[in-house]
């Protein structure tokens, strides 16, 4: 099981993510605590589990989150990092990714 905290900027909506696999790792289920009132509502509405290579080896922009992001007038803004996290969540706990922290700076 992995589990990731999302701390995604100025907003402060945390999200929480457990992510956790089947046996053979094709299959991911997803439970997702958000602060985030768009966030939450689409993990409501969305299945839990997930096919892992449609989760995760996408092309940038597609792939089951982005495509209810897409269709449901989603109004976060593009650079939010929270599907990505998911994601990260997902490739890790089925052995698609390593786990290592992101991050991004704002230097003055």
């Amino acid at each position: 099981m992995v589990r990731v905290t999302i701390e995604p900027g100025i907003c402060g909506f945390t999200t929480r993510v457990m992510a956790q696999a089947d046996d053979e790792k094709e299959m991911v289920k997803l439970e997702v605590e958000s602060q985030c009132p768009s966030v939450s509502r689409m993990f409501a509405e969305l299945d839990d589990t997930f096919d892992a290579f449609e989760l995760c080896i996408q092309k940038p922009g597609k792939g089951p989150l982005f495509n209810y992001v897409q269709e449901n007038n989603f109004p976060v803004h593009v650079s939010c990092p929270v599907i990505a996290g998911v994601i990260k969540a997902a490739e890790v706990e089925c052995g698609l990714a390593l786990p290592k922290d992101c991050s991004v700076h704002f230097e003055s």
